[in-house]
């Protein structure tokens, strides 16, 4: 009888096999008609998974907010405190769009409309001043003169028609700008914040179920310790980007620069993503100041803005990020680099926070195999 319940198993692990064999083969054998389903089924939850996200943005917020509604002196603010605070958090955020929509995305859209209009202007200036500089010059070098040439005969303009700027941008929001879809979003979003405590238990119920105790204490501490990190890094990130771009904005609009609305939000957006954004988006500001403003303004541009971005690496960023991602430079660009070749900008912006926490998975995992064999060699 046991032999024969063996040799049943074994039949039944190799007609799994060739099931999923066959399974997989017809799936690659129809991969188009397999990847219309796949997209089909993210098209249809992709409200939801945006509800999630954004819950998981406010979730912190929601908390702080109903710890305070929690100290009232009023029964029934302090019984009602969660929906006080959900209700208070939305407000804020819509207050928040508002002031973006109303008032900051107006004057960097007139920037960026005006920077396309004078494109040309700017690039056929920019081809005049190298031709009179003297022969002597080291940009008169074979190979910048190869790449001046190379550059001449571009047709700037068919990159940056604004009607087709617009169209890319038009098309992009209202992928992800559906009435209904942002509907849903926010009904899943209020419904997941109001019910947190809930999901939470179940899902921990779940995961003590199927695991042992042991791999579930794990699960639960690094669960919690990885939501730390990228929930603290997000939001820190956000609201410095949010100083700096102001900063910025103020100093290059003093210094007269052109467009500085557009590069001050330019260096705040780069600047969410450490070491190379800032890098990058000041990289970017310095030629278009050049163009713009000629080499003194540049100059100037870029020694302010470099004094305001130590400001806010030496002080500011520390005070809002804490210490909780001190990680070694070094491993912070091989991680931006890593995340930004697969997965581009988002990749770029979460490889910081990943690799904190790939980091602490990996110490705890060492520090663990070192202290096993100490214990060994102790018994020993």
């Amino acid at each position: 009888m046991k032999g024969f319940k063996e040799q049943g198993r074994k039949w039944l692990y190799w007609f799994m096999l060739g099931v999923a064999i066959i399974v997989v083969y017809k799936a690659l054998d129809n991969f188009p008609d397999v990847m219309h389903v796949v997209t089909k089924f993210f098209d249809i939850v992709a409200p939801f998974l945006a509800g999630i996200f954004i819950s998981y943005l406010l979730y912190m917020p929601c908390r702080k907010m109903e710890a305070f509604y929690k100290r009232s002196k009023l029964r029934f603010v302090r019984r009602k405190a969660r929906t006080f605070s959900i209700l208070t958090v939305y407000v804020i955020v819509m207050l928040l769009l508002i002031i973006l929509i109303r008032f900051i995305l107006p004057v960097v859209f007139e920037s960026v409309v005006d920077l396309i209009n004078n494109i040309q202007t700017y690039y056929e200036i920019t081809i005049n001043k190298y031709h009179d500089l003297p022969n002597d010059n080291i940009l008169k070098s074979d190979m910048v003169n190869d790449v001046m040439r190379t550059i001449q005969n571009i047709d700037i303009k068919q990159y940056f028609k604004l009607d087709k700027i617009m169209a890319y941008v038009v098309s992009a929001i209202s992928a992800v700008t559906g009435l209904f879809d942002v509907f849903v979003a926010v009904i899943v979003s209020i419904y997941i914040l109001a019910e947190r405590a809930q999901i939470l238990a179940f899902l921990k119920k779940v995961t003590e179920a199927i695991f042992k105790e042991r791999t579930y204490k794990n699960i639960d501490k690094y669960f919690n310790h990885s939501n730390e990190i990228f929930f603290k890094f997000i939001a820190s990130q956000f609201l410095d980007a949010i100083i700096v771009g102001i900063m910025v904005t103020i100093a290059m609009t003093i210094m007269g620069v052109k467009y500085a609305p557009l590069l001050g939000f330019l260096i705040g957006l780069f600047n969410m993503i450490p070491y190379i954004g800032a890098i990058i988006a000041v990289v970017l500001s310095a030629i278009i100041t050049l163009i713009t403003g000629g080499l003194s303004q540049t100059i100037w541009m870029l020694l302010v803005v470099i004094v305001l971005q130590q400001i806010d690496a030496n002080i500011i960023n520390p005070k809002i990020i804490g210490q909780s991602l001190k990680i070694s430079p070094l491993l912070v660009i091989f991680s931006i680099t890593v995340g930004g070749a697969y997965f581009g900008i988002v990749g770029m912006f979460l490889a910081v926070p990943a690799i904190a926490v790939i980091r602490i998975l990996i110490e705890d995992y060492i520090n663990y195999k070192i202290s096993s064999k100490k214990k060994e060699n102790d018994q020993l």
